[in-house]
């Protein structure tokens, strides 16, 4: 056990799913196989979500990572102590979106310092963060100030295929207006150096951004002016990189196994693909920061909280994806 990766998990949004499908990750004997779980939430959390499930699971309050037993049947976990009074599962609430941000903050805080080798991170809920003044939208931003990188990158990955975002929380206008040269070949490079973190080769495809990758400008310029330029520069410089690549066939060619990745050029265009592909099994992975940080690729589902439907797929497999990254991405 000693020499399996310590995965920090936050608990995320109290009201959300998160709290159930933890303890269900925790309840699930393939994940003790590849890892040593470490929660940081409140103990009045899990208690509720230990009864809402059923789960006989031990808690066991640490100060530090290291006094965790890491034992399969045991919650090892951080108290911070904040949520202590009953909530009402699947609404907003403002000490819930505090909560969730000191769940993250101090995961992103244990990173740094290298006491635990990665992060698989729980839905939160925007409304939530806002209501309880937190200053952030979402994970990736949080991590942002917590690592001090800015635009860390974002990648999806489903089954043998990743993909990588060139823009993420903009409008659609102005995810256009970001598809330029200099951001291209910028993320080309910057996409390349994440999978080599992470000991992953192969070929790189961008998606065309037109229909049709713009036939030559009839369907828009931007791949005329700014996307292929940018990719032929980056064949100059050695990388192994093609396109555009339609964006109706590159994701369906890829799960295929032609290419390792492919370079999303809106945030939907990803989105869209791999989730309909496989919405359980499409996990988040933040890269460009000094630790590796997982997630589920779903939203607390307010509608399900508290009422044990909710599938822990994606958070297993998140914790999976991280411990199985980590010891090549902490080289």
């Amino acid at each position: 056990m000693n020499n399996k990766p310590i995965i920090a998990v936050p608990l995320g949004d109290p009201a959300g799913i998160g709290p159930e499908i933890a303890m269900h990750t925790w309840a699930d004997k393939s994940v003790w196989e590849v890892a040593r779980p470490f929660l940081i939430g409140d103990r009045y959390v899990v208690e509720r979500a230990l009864e809402v499930t059923g789960l006989s699971l031990e808690i066991n309050i640490v100060e530090n990572v290291e006094d965790a037993k890491f034992q399969e049947g045991t919650i090892d976990m951080i108290d911070l102590g904040i949520i202590k009074e009953a909530y009402e599962w699947g609404e907003v609430n403002a000490e819930c979106g505090r909560a969730s941000y000191e769940y993250i903050k101090l995961s992103g805080e244990l990173a740094m310092e290298k006491k635990v080798d990665a992060i698989a991170t729980t839905p939160i809920n925007k409304e939530s963060l806002r209501a309880g003044d937190i200053p952030y939208i979402g994970h990736t931003e949080m991590f942002e100030e917590i690592s001090g990188v800015h635009d860390p990158l974002t990648m999806f990955e489903v089954e043998n295929l990743r993909v990588f975002f060139l823009s993420r929380h903009v409008s659609l206008k102005e995810a256009i207006d970001l598809v330029k040269y200099d951001r291209v070949l910028d993320y080309i490079e910057r996409s390349f150096e994440a999978m080599e973190k992470l000991g992953v080769e192969g070929q790189m495809a961008v998606a065309g951004l037109n229909p049709h990758s713009g036939e030559g400008g009839l369907f828009g310029m931007e791949e005329v002016e700014e996307i292929i330029p940018a990719i032929e520069e980056a064949q100059k410089r050695g990388y192994d990189v093609i396109g555009p690549i339609g964006a109706d066939s590159v994701f369906s060619i890829g799960l295929r196994g032609r290419y390792a990745c492919v370079l999303s050029l809106y945030h939907d265009q990803g989105h869209i693909a791999t989730k309909t592909y496989d919405f359980e099994r499409t996990i988040s992975i933040t890269n460009s920061m000094p630790f590796l940080r997982t997630s589920v690729d779903h939203g607390t589902a307010y509608t399900r909280a508290g009422k044990n439907t909710a599938s822990a797929v994606s958070m297993i497999e998140a914790v999976k994806l991280a411990a199985r990254y980590a010891p090549n991405f902490n080289k």
